[in-house]
């Protein structure tokens, strides 16, 4: 992968305009970690079929007391505690796992941030895609007006069944980022490469807590939707493969961003061998292997990790490709502005991964929903969190969060 630096660092904008992209970005996950070496052993199995075969090392899991809106709020109200509210008019919420069929969870985030009423505050769903799709919105947002700031948060509690090739992907995090004009992060450039098709290759109806995926043919569409999405990319004025120094994937697990990337390279006339492919992307595995698959946030932790990592990336390009089942996607492009490092929080980040509970398979197992959802009116959570907030049960229907 080449690591020099780009000639225009601020490189983010169609000429005459102002840059933007993200100003800052934190992560939030559950309140338990599953190490996958309890999976392996209760299935009989090698260890390294999960730590090797898929990439996957530990997976998060959410208590009694924890859900998507409960993620995206604290790792929300770290971009808060830093930046503060003065310009945010907007908060995006993107999540395929959804608690309200017609709130968004972002108004509940709203109201355990105490953010100031002048905000429009809605849900974006497009199974993993939704957060970039959230991301395109909020950059629009402000290309309109440079003033304003955009609130993104993207949280995901991915689970399948049990005793199904999914469970070991299974995980849950929430990503938080401010986007802005001229940002001290990330600005990104214009062109972007889109692509849909109607595939069912992952889906999960309302009845179910857990997806059903066809894994080899999700595979095969995530290849494809790749190519599409570069192709366009490409054919918009996007720059070409060795313009790019690092590559962002949508990773529900992380041996499947190396096989995205040998997939690209092929397609860009520049093939690697998985070995060089997975060296490449090393940077960007820090947090999902650790995590597991945590959906619309998946890509962005992979960003993360980049960011967090010993790498000095500043000046250089990042290229983002983002894989929403079903199925949507995108390729895009953003350049590393030169002060990023003191914007970030890695310590803070490994704080958070090391306080998590471990538990073991009959602990994971009853933390584990099941496959149906159970309609239940009124009930209480007990105390479990050690997260700002918590969900503290339902009342007559409604759903009720509170401070810790």
């Amino acid at each position: 992968m080449s690591t020099e630096t780009t000639e225009n660092p601020q490189a983010g904008a169609a000429h005459g305009t102002v840059p933007s992209g993200i100003q800052d970005i934190a992560f939030a996950t559950g309140h338990y970690s599953f190490d996958l070496a309890h999976l392996a052993e209760k299935q009989d199995i090698d260890v390294n079929k999960y730590y090797i075969g898929i990439g996957q090392e530990t997976m998060s899991l959410t208590a009694e007391d924890e859900d998507t809106v409960t993620m995206g709020a604290a790792a929300a109200q770290r971009i808060i505690d830093r930046n503060g509210t003065e310009g945010i008019r907007t908060l995006l919420f993107a999540t395929e796992s959804g608690i309200d069929q017609s709130k968004s969870a972002g108004v509940y985030v709203h109201g355990l941030l105490n953010l100031p009423r002048e905000v429009r505050t809605i849900e974006t769903k497009m199974a993993c895609y939704g957060g970039i799709g959230a991301l395109q919105m909020a950059l629009g947002i402000v290309a309109r007006n440079p003033e304003e700031k955009v609130l993104v948060i993207a949280s995901d509690v991915a689970r399948y069944d049990v005793d199904t090739s999914g469970e070991p992907t299974q995980g849950a995090a929430a990503v938080a980022f401010l986007v802005q004009a001229n940002p001290d992060i990330l600005a990104i450039e214009p062109a972007q490469g889109v692509y849909t098709l109607d595939v069912q290759d992952f889906w999960r109806p309302n009845h179910r807590n857990t997806a059903l995926v066809d894994g080899k043919f999700s595979v095969g569409a995530y290849l494809d939707a790749l190519v599409g999405a570069w192709n366009d990319y490409r054919a918009h004025g996007g720059v070409g493969f060795d313009d790019i120094n690092w590559f962002c994937y949508h990773q529900p697990f992380t041996k499947m961003a190396v096989k995205a990337h040998v997939r690209l390279t092929e397609e860009a006339g520049t093939p690697l061998e998985k070995a060089e492919a997975a060296a490449a992307l090393a940077p960007t595995f820090g947090y999902n292997k650790q995590l597991g698959n945590s959906y619309t946030a998946s890509i962005f932790l992979g960003f993360l990790a980049l960011l967090d990592s010993d790498e000095e990336i500043a000046g250089q390009r990042v290229g983002f490709f983002s894989y929403g089942s079903g199925a949507v996607s995108e390729f895009f492009v953003g350049v590393i502005q030169p002060d990023y490092r003191d914007h970030l929080r890695a310590e803070e980040h490994q704080a958070i991964l090391d306080a998590r509970e471990p538990v073991d398979y009959d602990q994971y197992r009853a933390l584990h929903p099941g496959t149906m959802v159970q309609p239940l009116d009124n009930y209480k959570t007990q105390r479990q969190t050690e997260s700002p907030f918590r969900f503290e049960g339902v009342d007559e229907g409604s759903r009720i969060y509170g401070k810790s």
